[in-house]
């Protein structure tokens, strides 16, 4: 993964996601699943075309409306809260979180490739467990 710089008033701390090393305006900054941002923007959606006065949806508006819908994992508020709580619960950072709940990785071989900052935190057949719950959870949303 590559580095980048990010100052932080006079001093250099090098950006790592792999080592959960992120710029400072990052440390209060929660993250959404691209399930949540999906319900968000419908929700917006629905508010606008129930206006008086429908005002025209941005293009970027658009786009990310249809890049939720194509990408996202969980279709209810339900698996959700039941996703973000088991992994809240199993102490991973909001960034591996994020990445697990979006990502759906099937092994921990994949898990790791995909969020380096796994490695060394948990055991496979723990982690595997971990990703085994989040696949039962999204097939039982229906």
């Amino acid at each position: 993964m590559a580095l980048a710089p990010v100052s932080m008033v006079g001093e250099q701390v090098e950006e790592d996601a792999s080592e959960l090393v992120f710029p400072k305006e990052f440390e209060n900054a929660e993250t959404l699943l691209i399930s949540e941002v999906k319900m968000l923007l419908e929700h917006r959606k629905q508010q606008n075309e129930s206006a008086e006065e429908e005002q025209e949806l941005s293009e970027v508006f658009i786009k990310t409306l249809s890049y939720t819908q194509r990408f996202s994992k969980y279709e209810n508020r339900e698996t959700i809260g039941a996703v973000r709580s088991l992994l809240v619960q199993r102490k991973f950072h909001k960034f591996e979180l994020s990445a697990l709940a979006n990502l759906c990785p099937e092994t921990t071989e994949e898990a790791k490739a995909l969020i380096p900052s796994l490695e060394g935190r948990f055991e496979d057949d723990e982690l595997q467990q971990i990703l085994d719950d989040i696949k039962t959870k999204r097939s039982f949303q229906y």
